[in-house]
């Protein structure tokens, strides 16, 4: 298997345990709190990166040469990225068409994590 491969398979096993606690969280917000799914989504999507960051940082990319730090600021801005486009997307989803607030949440997490957050955390944040 190659290098590239390996990390992108790593980078998403570490999305998707983030995922879980991400969804969890979510699901709970939303249920039983009754919290927005936008607002909810903002808790669980803080919560779960602190999962994803320590993944990646230690496993998935392998990058621990950099201060952690150095790679902490830009893993924030990231997660404000993609907290702020996963959030828009549910409420349009919710909100506007009318989806399943656990559907919604599948499709905008898809499309942000492999479109925005592999990209930006491979070339930018854990870069070596």
């Amino acid at each position: 298997m190659s290098d590239k491969l390996r990390v992108f398979l790593r980078a998403q096993l570490s999305a998707f345990i983030g995922g879980l606690s991400d969804f969890g969280i979510y699901t709970f917000c939303y249920t039983v709190l009754k919290f927005t799914a936008p607002f909810s989504n903002v808790i669980s999507g803080s919560l779960g990166a602190i999962v994803n960051f320590l993944i990646n940082r230690y496993w998935s990319f392998g990058n621990t040469d950099k201060s952690i730090s150095s790679q902490l600021w830009k893993f924030i801005l990231v997660v404000i990225g993609s907290i702020s486009l996963k959030s828009l997307g549910i409420y349009l989803l919710v909100h506007q068409w009318n989806l399943h607030f656990l559907l919604s949440k599948v499709i905008v997490e898809i499309i942000v994590s492999l479109g925005f957050n592999y990209t930006l955390q491979k070339y930018w944040v854990f870069k070596k």
